[in-house]
């Protein structure tokens, strides 16, 4: 049993990126539930940090993109193209995804509150999950309508199906052009997404010129089938990652065998057990663990091993880190943990 206050038995809950100081209050896993036959003493503050964002082009994508949802749907029904009116339901939920995604970057920035000491990174889970199923519901309902014109294709208005794509092009490439400049993780994948469409719309193009030149009809069920497909599996896979986010999986960009010969390299460390890693909300890591020292060490070494470790998991994706130090002869009931 190590002494009370002994450098030997110190929790550290540490963050790279400071920017305000405030009291640790967290409850993590190793301490919420198990008893620890130890006393630990916490002594160091931090902050979570914010990305840097550009609300403003994600509201201008959002705009642009709900904007010409409406036209595709009319378009779509005037020109007769399945194809084209997939699209428009692949496109309403981006702009659910763009408009939840502006909600939730203003809504972040939201302190942290007594009861939910993590903050409010978690939302945005809620709106990926209805999106998903937005998509989901709406790729089957095309799904059913574009097989049966598969087997019985019905004319199509190609010229309106070609002004519609070109639309698609210059108002999703606008959207792309907006954001392309954007850095954080959250607006990078919304460029990619917006350059998807770009893409989709690229094909769209190229079905309405082969259906013009050829009188090919069934050229506009087989692109709503391809399209509906397409956003079957991107919707399914979203789910399976929120599915492993709300279950604290580790995070896919994570190596964990490296992480754990980081710390089978420590110096004045002789072992580590209880190691948990998960993810608030895809981006923002969270790692525990019980680190256990060679021999007992003066605060100020101590204090230069932590900001070593912390300094380092940063490094390796890790933003939040709290790092309990044991002695050898400590016998901790989480070393199976």
């Amino acid at each position: 049993m190590a002494k009370k206050n002994s450098p030997d038995n110190l929790s550290y809950d540490s963050d790279d990126q400071r920017q305000d100081s405030h009291p640790h209050a967290h409850p993590h896993p190793h301490h919420s539930t198990h008893p620890h036959p130890h006393q630990s003493t916490h002594q160091s503050t931090h902050s979570h940090p914010h990305h840097s964002t550009h609300p403003s082009n994600i509201s201008t994508a959002f705009f642009l993109n709900l904007a010409f949802t409406i036209i595709e749907f009319i378009g779509g029904l005037y020109t007769n193209s399945i194809a084209i009116i997939t699209d428009a339901f692949h496109d309403l939920g981006d702009s659910i995804s763009l408009g939840l995604a502006w909600y939730f970057e203003r809504f972040s920035k939201k302190k942290r509150t007594s009861n939910y000491s993590y903050g409010f990174k978690r939302f945005s889970l809620i709106g990926a999950i209805v999106n998903s199923m937005v998509l989901i519901v709406g790729s089957i309902i095309m799904l059913r309508e574009a097989i049966p014109r598969l087997m019985h294709p019905q004319s199509v208005k190609v010229e309106g199906m070609f002004l519609l794509a070109v639309l698609g092009i210059f108002f999703n490439g606008l959207a792309v052009f907006r954001m392309r400049k954007d850095k954080s993780i959250n607006q990078r994948v919304v460029y990619l997404h917006l350059l998807e469409d770009v893409l989709g719309w690229v094909a769209v193009l190229i079905g309405a010129l082969i259906m013009y030149f050829t009188n090919a009809p069934f050229i506009d069920p087989l692109l709503s089938i391809g399209i509906a497909l397409y956003i079957l599996y991107n919707a399914f896979k979203n789910i399976r990652l929120m599915v492993s986010i709300i279950m604290q999986g580790i995070p896919s960009d994570i190596d964990l065998q490296e992480i754990e010969e980081y710390f089978c390299g420590l110096p004045k460390i002789t072992d580590f057990h209880d190691l948990h890693i998960w993810t608030m909300d895809g981006e923002y890591h969270v790692l525990t663990v019980h680190l256990v020292l060679e021999k007992e060490l003066d605060q100020a070494t101590l204090f230069e091993l932590k900001s070593k470790i912390r300094k380092d998991l940063h490094n390796l994706n890790i933003e939040h880190a709290t790092l309990e130090f044991e002695s050898k002869d400590e016998d901790c009931v989480l070393v199976e943990c």
